[in-house]
């Protein structure tokens, strides 16, 4: 059974589709903000999301994003913003496809089957665990030996490189150019500093690293 994870504010929305996907065969998990909806999708690793932008805590933008970070699941955006510019700034964040409201409910199902169709299950890591931490990279938590520890927006990009690539070699370009952008393509002393950060923060030895391996003048590697 394909699990479609609905994200909306609106209580009888929320029912209505609850009820018309399970009678078509989908299994619904609901979320009502983004936070919710960033947690239920780690959890409960849906096939296919129906998000709506305009949430209480969160722009439905920010959720596409969290959820890009370590996701490749079709996300439908159901919005009743029906600007260009709305739908540019949802697609380029992430998004599949868009769905205005008021919506035909036989539409918004063949939307979903299209994206079903389209997708290709990839190996995803939302949640890394080692002997001294674990990495919630849905929901950007860090814990040192059950103690929480911040990371910075930067520190978390760099994270999401490394450890979506396990035991790979992560080019200096390559961090530079998605971290900082092409104005910093030749920094390699950010990257330096940042590595260093990290080891600090969550290495048992940062002077002897053993997760944030150096590839002296190409690049780093993770070693979960």
């Amino acid at each position: 059974m394909i699990t479609v994870l609905i994200v909306d504010d609106e209580p009888q929305l929320l029912r209505a589709l609850q009820i018309n996907l399970r009678t078509h065969g989908y299994r619904p998990v609901t979320a009502t903000n983004g936070a919710a909806a960033l947690a239920a999708a780690s959890e409960h690793r849906p096939d296919l999301v129906v998000l709506d932008l305009g949430l209480p805590d969160m722009d439905g933008v920010q959720v596409i994003t969290g959820l890009r970070s370590w996701t490749q699941v079709p996300i439908i955006v159901l919005s009743a913003r029906h600007g260009a510019e709305d739908k540019v700034e949802a697609l380029d964040a992430g998004a599949d496809d868009y769905v205005t409201k008021p919506f035909g409910l036989e539409e918004l199902l063949a939307r979903l089957r299209a994206a079903e169709r389209r997708f290709v299950a990839a190996p995803e890591t939302p949640v890394v665990t080692t002997e001294d931490f674990r990495l919630d990279i849905a929901l950007r938590k860090a814990e040192r030996h059950g103690e929480p520890v911040r990371l910075t927006p930067t520190e978390w990009k760099i994270l999401e490189l490394l450890v979506r690539n396990p035991g790979q070699l992560v080019g200096q370009q390559k961090l530079l150019l998605d971290v900082w952008g092409p104005a910093y393509a030749r920094e390699a002393q950010y990257l330096r500093v940042y590595l260093n950060q990290l080891r600090r923060k969550l290495e048992p030895d940062p002077t002897q690293p053993r997760y944030f391996i150096t590839e002296s003048g190409m690049g780093y590697r993770f070693e979960p």
